[in-house]
């Protein structure tokens, strides 16, 4: 027979702990955002439909993006047992220099449209994590603003080839005044791709006021009341703004873009040059005789050619080739930090965050972003340590295997 009593006063406040009540509306919310997931359904709910989609969305079926992440859900760990990982070392040298994480923030444009800090709160929050920040060609904030943001933290700047190449070539010049150490040369937009979400939205800089945004904002007034009592936005390196998202690229990008290009910025850039946007091993490997500093396995976060190669996927092939070479990067589909330690085990030298950085950023500016890099850190710590790994080198191929689910069909 169990034996009842009535319970004491005492122990039953020995075992319930209240919570002091947070009355910051903006930590409350990010401190219970436990994963990247997380911080999108806080972004979806607190940014107009237009401008969420923009950052959610791809290009028109949305199978490439979906299909990269994916293959990260499909990865599976394989741990190494009675061997103590206590203090793990995230830190690694990348192009040169270093970053306390085996991650940077990607470029993305029109930032300060989905939450009015921006590149600002971006280039900030990666300054005080000691990770690189990359502005984007199509940023709204100027390459010395984010320099003033981010003034002893790493800088890179991404490029795009316009058909006007002196906008290029003075952009280069302008990035490496201001001390920007790497330039991503981007490849994989000679013309914009067919984003659907966009041009269902109408979305368009500046925005597009319809009976439906209007309806759609009047649910988030903090949106509006930010993005009307701060600076007007516009494109920060480039005098032309007015239209919506694809004609703006198709005005701005060439579909001539070829390696003779390559070989004026090379001569004009100071620092390591990267090639964002590589999608095959043949072009990764004549890269490395035009004398890159790196590449980028990337297919534009699926926004540009649906049904893409997926850059995890082609990782351990670009590695065997020309691994001992160059610097190999990836972005696309990274949600976790889980996926950025399988990016390294499988021979990746660093990664990008896009889409993760910007849904912190919607979700609460710069502290927002701050969470993003947090949530991302104690992801890669943790499984580093439940993978009994202490430092990002002793990661291996053996630590991973990525599950097979899209076969390539033979023709005969």
């Amino acid at each position: 027979m169990v034996r009842r009593q009535l319970p004491k006063p005492a122990e039953i406040f020995d075992l319930l702990k209240f919570r002091t009540p947070d009355l910051d509306g903006r930590h409350r919310r990010l401190s219970r955002a436990m994963t990247i997931e997380d911080l999108r359904h806080i972004a979806k709910f607190r940014t107009p439909r237009a401008a969420f989609d923009y950052t959610d969305g791809a290009a028109e079926g949305e199978l490439s993006i979906h299909r990269a992440r994916q293959a990260f859900l499909d990865v599976e760990f394989h741990p190494d047992i009675l061997r103590p990982a206590v203090d793990v070392d995230t830190s690694t040298e990348i192009l040169g220099g270093p970053s306390a994480l085996p991650f940077g923030i990607a470029p993305t444009g029109f930032t300060r449209l989905m939450q009015t800090e921006g590149e600002i709160a971006g280039a900030g929050a990666a300054g005080a994590a000691g990770i690189p920040f990359t502005l984007s060609t199509l940023g709204t904030t100027s390459i010395e603003d984010v320099k003033a943001a981010n003034p002893h933290g790493r800088n890179w700047f991404q490029l795009y080839v316009m058909r006007d190449r002196e906008i290029s070539y003075e952009l280069t010049r302008r990035a490496a005044a201001a001390g920007f150490d790497t330039l991503f040369f981007t490849v994989d937009t000679p013309v914009a791709g067919a984003r659907l979400r966009d041009k269902r939205n109408g979305f368009s800089i500046p925005p597009q006021v319809s009976i439906g945004t209007v309806l759609d904002a009047a649910t988030r007034p903090w949106w509006w009341i930010d993005f009307l009592t701060t600076p007007k936005l516009e494109f920060a390196s480039l005098d032309s703004t007015g239209g919506t998202v694809g004609e703006l690229l198709d005005a701005a990008m060439d579909p001539t873009i070829s390696y003779d290009d390559l070989a004026v910025i090379r001569e004009l850039w100071p620092g390591k040059i990267v090639v964002k946007g590589v999608q095959n091993v043949p072009d990764a490997v004549r890269l490395v005789e035009h004398g890159v500093d790196g590449i980028v396995l990337s297919n534009h976060g699926g926004r540009q050619l649906d049904r893409a190669p997926v850059p995890f996927h082609l990782l351990p092939s670009v590695v065997r080739e020309i691994g001992q070479d160059t610097t190999i990067m990836i972005d696309t589909g990274i949600m976790n930090g889980a996926d950025i330690v399988a990016s390294v085990a499988l021979g990746a030298d660093f990664t990008l965050i896009g889409r993760a950085y910007l849904y912190g950023l919607m979700a609460g500016g710069r502290q927002g972003v701050d969470r993003t890099i947090e949530i991302l850190r104690d992801e890669i710590v943790r499984t580093m340590k439940l993978l009994g790994v202490q430092t990002l080198d002793e990661l291996e191929p053996r630590h991973v295997t990525a599950l097979a689910r899209l076969v390539p069909y033979q023709i005969d």
